[in-house]
């Protein structure tokens, strides 16, 4: 595997688990613009590697002109190659590619409440069950009442983690729209509409563990 995250999405040009993944997430991200309300759409994306789910998305959307994005990531090469995706869709004063610490509540501040929120690789990068926990419980102060918020988690050693995943979503208040299985049986991505009250927006940490 690659020791970088700049390395690793390079394997999205050839491992089948990670292009069914990224499918299914680009699927419910046009259900989420779909079902959303008229007006502005604010999307936020926690660790949004290269942005390559939303830019394979919004440039070809009906509702391209009504959104605002904001993708935070931590790896500056990615961030850079994002930026220069970003650039050839002209959509440059909708979609702000922010090079910071996504753990920070701060690095979303003029971005939320947001109507769409990723949450795509990141699960798995989580120390613990608490921490797991903590994340989903801190998205009170990314979303808005009925935004969207979509997620990934794989199977590992014989564990179903997105199953747990799944349990803490329900436990905060989160609806399931739509839960799909990757064809090779081993990754999860979950769409949830948070039905819940936006929480006010202090500067916290989401959740404690450092990107790569």
């Amino acid at each position: 595997m690659p020791k970088d995250w700049f390395e690793w999405h390079d394997l999205y040009q050839s491992d089948q688990r990670l292009q069914q993944r990224l499918e299914i997430v680009q699927e419910h991200i046009k259900t989420s613009l779909d079902n959303a309300p008229p007006g502005l759409i604010r999307i936020v994306s926690v660790c949004a590697g290269d942005g390559r789910d939303l830019l394979g998305v919004i440039p070809n959307h009906p509702r391209v002109h009504d959104i605002q994005a904001r993708l935070v990531n931590l790896n500056p090469q990615l961030v850079e190659r994002g930026r220069q995706a970003i650039a050839t869709t002209g959509l440059s004063d909708q979609i702000t590619f922010v090079n910071g610490d996504a753990t920070y509540s701060n690095a979303y501040a003029g971005a939320v409440p947001a109507d769409i929120v990723l949450v795509c690789g990141v699960f798995g990068n989580l120390p613990d069950e608490a921490e797991l926990q903590r994340l989903i419980g801190n998205l009170k102060y990314l979303a808005k009442p009925d935004a969207f918020v979509l997620w990934t988690r794989s199977y590992a050693d014989g564990i179903a983690y997105p199953e747990i995943v799944r349990k803490h979503f329900r436990e905060a208040n989160f609806e399931e729209i739509i839960y799909r299985l990757t064809a090779t049986g081993d990754m999860g991505v979950g769409l949830h509409r948070y039905r819940g009250e936006t929480a006010p927006h202090p500067l916290i940490k989401l959740y404690l563990s450092l990107q790569v």
